[in-house]
């Protein structure tokens, strides 16, 4: 098959390439790198103003004073440009709503053109999307990226880049994919959660992992115990980066002699997988139901993970709780007494990150995952 993957989030669809490519089939990327992250791409869409803090700060204050984003203008014109390349595939997949970073009328101009050139359209419903963020800004659906902002509204603006996606032109958006794509898919549980009764969701496939790329080191808790936790500064809020910087304040002062603690803020992806190397424990997330990508490849590498591993998640992995993964959740007491029981119980360290790597290797093996796309799509 002919494969054209559209947008990056945190190496998905490079890892799905790499698989797809592995079972003999032809794969072209085109996306923006996601940003800071500098993710390769076949055809990568760059920008001058984003790369300069001098003048992304100057086209934030054009966008808010005018309406004019000259990023998105940039990728616009560069992605137009390159159109006439992407005809005739068997499958096109967009890895988001706003896969190319553009406004929802330039993504409509471009998308209209390339559906017409392609006929087997799918969307990944892997990140924030119009279903998902309705569906997260309902409490009684559980905790969210967006319980945050549920808590005090004053962090609307802290937010734009979630509620952009119930505005008009985004709705718009949504409506016109919904009409022209011939399904979607999830790329983890909180989304499942939010698609579960859309009439083109085709299910749930996991996160593709290269585990090839990733070496799996057994751990010895011989020393101290190394705790590590990677900050990004535009997701901390969702992410709960507080609770787990709060807890680490506590078990610094309790345990000096027992712990070792490094964080890190807006590595590069290359540079961020390699911090956490000598890590023991890793601190991802506390709003999420299931673990996010690099979540899956600190597990990969043997360390054990506090991320997203609620009762949903074990019931569809049929998994007991803390063998592959802790819970994290947006509670420090809760945090700190999870940290305890590992520090007290070092073999406990070394059983769950055998089982995440074998978990990871399992269930999110890039060749496997590759295969389930090949065979949701020839079913669509």
């Amino acid at each position: 098959m002919k494969i054209l993957l559209i947008g990056e989030y945190s190496r998905l669809h490079n890892s799905l390439k790499e698989g797809l490519i592995a079972l003999g089939h032809q794969v072209t990327l085109v996306s923006s790198g996601d940003g800071l992250k500098q993710f390769e791409s076949d055809y990568l869409l760059t920008s001058k103003i984003k790369n300069n803090r001098y003048l992304r700060r100057l086209n934030h204050e054009l966008s808010k004073t005018f309406g004019v984003d000259l990023i998105k203008n940039q990728y616009y014109s560069q992605f137009k440009k390159l159109l006439p390349k992407f005809k005739n595939f068997d499958v096109v997949q967009l890895i988001n709503e706003d896969a190319l970073g553009v406004t929802p009328k330039q993504s409509i101009k471009l998308y209209n053109q390339l559906f017409k050139q392609n006929k087997s359209i799918y969307l990944l419903a892997c990140g924030e999307d119009h279903v998902t963020i309705n569906y997260f800004l309902n409490p009684e659906n559980g905790y969210s990226v967006l319980t945050p902002y549920l808590n005090n509204t004053a962090l609307k603006d802290t937010f734009s880049f979630s509620l952009k996606y119930i505005t008009k032109e985004y709705i718009k958006l949504h409506q016109f994919l919904s009409k022209n794509i011939k399904g979607i898919i999830c790329s983890d549980m909180d989304y499942h959660r939010a698609y579960i009764n859309h009439p083109k969701y085709l299910g749930l496939i996991p996160n593709p992992v290269n585990t090839d790329l990733l070496k799996f080191k057994p751990i010895k808790t011989n020393n101290k115990i190394h705790i590590f936790h990677g900050i990004n500064s535009t997701s901390s809020l969702k992410k709960g980066a507080s609770y787990f910087s709060e807890a680490l304040s506590i078990i610094a002062n309790k345990y000096p002699e027992k712990v070792i603690i490094s964080s890190t803020t807006d590595l590069p992806y290359n540079d961020y997988i390699k911090s956490f190397d000598k890590a023991h424990i890793v601190l991802d997330q506390v709003y999420s139901y299931d673990q996010g990508y690099n979540a899956l490849e600190a597990m990969s590498k043997g360390k054990v993970l506090f991320t997203g591993a609620e009762k949903e998640w074990l019931k569809y992995y049929n998994l007991e709780e803390n063998t592959v993964a802790i819970n994290a959740l947006p509670d420090v007491n809760y945090l700190v007494e999870k940290l305890e029981w590992l520090i007290k119980n070092p073999t406990q360290i070394e059983s769950i990150g055998n089982h995440a790597n074998s978990f990871v290797k399992d269930k999110h093996n890039y060749i496997k995952i590759a295969q389930r796309y090949l065979d949701t799509w020839n079913k669509g």
